[in-house]
């Protein structure tokens, strides 16, 4: 049963790390928490000792009890009042559940049934990436080498690892 367990986690990292290697390689996997997703923790000083960048196309990883948390996004007032009726989103799937960052703007995460209130809360703002320039034209005229080459390589590279597991 444990060795199922630590497949799914190693199935999910796989997935999670080539989704951010096709989106980019300026993605992030931060994990919520230094201990994860649970009470009596004070995210606010988590996240003023980490400082952070959250930028579109980051990922939040979440580890926690499925038992007895969960994970669900909601509006400012929502959060700065700890109610968790009208969520968002519920993200909640196994206790180990990732959130891609899509757009900028404040994200607001909390554990309903009270948990909210010993703490279990966390606000972050997510920004764009800075523009990057493109590469330059190539003086030789040959093309630049297309992405479809690395997709089909990443994509193997991640078939066969997902059967090794």
């Amino acid at each position: 049963m444990e060795s199922s367990v630590k497949k799914k986690i190693a199935r999910l990292v796989i997935v999670v790390a080539v989704m951010m290697i096709l989106k980019g390689a300026d993605c992030e996997l931060i994990k919520i928490g230094k201990s994860g997703w649970i009470p009596n923790y004070n995210y606010t000083e988590w996240l003023s000792q980490n400082p952070e960048q959250f930028h579109v196309g980051d990922w939040l990883y979440f580890v926690y009890d499925i038992n007895s948390f969960n994970v669900l996004e909601v509006n400012e007032t929502s959060y700065k009042s700890c109610n968790e009726q009208g969520f968002l989103r519920n993200y909640t799937r196994g206790g180990r559940d990732v959130v891609e960052l899509k757009e900028a703007r404040p994200y607001y995460f909390l554990s309903g049934g009270g948990y909210c209130w010993n703490g279990m809360k966390v606000a972050i703002l997510v920004q764009q990436l800075p523009a990057v320039p493109g590469p330059a034209p190539s003086k030789n005229g040959s093309p630049l080498p297309t992405t479809a080459g690395s997709f089909i390589l990443i994509m193997s590279i991640a078939f066969y690892l997902t059967l090794a597991i």
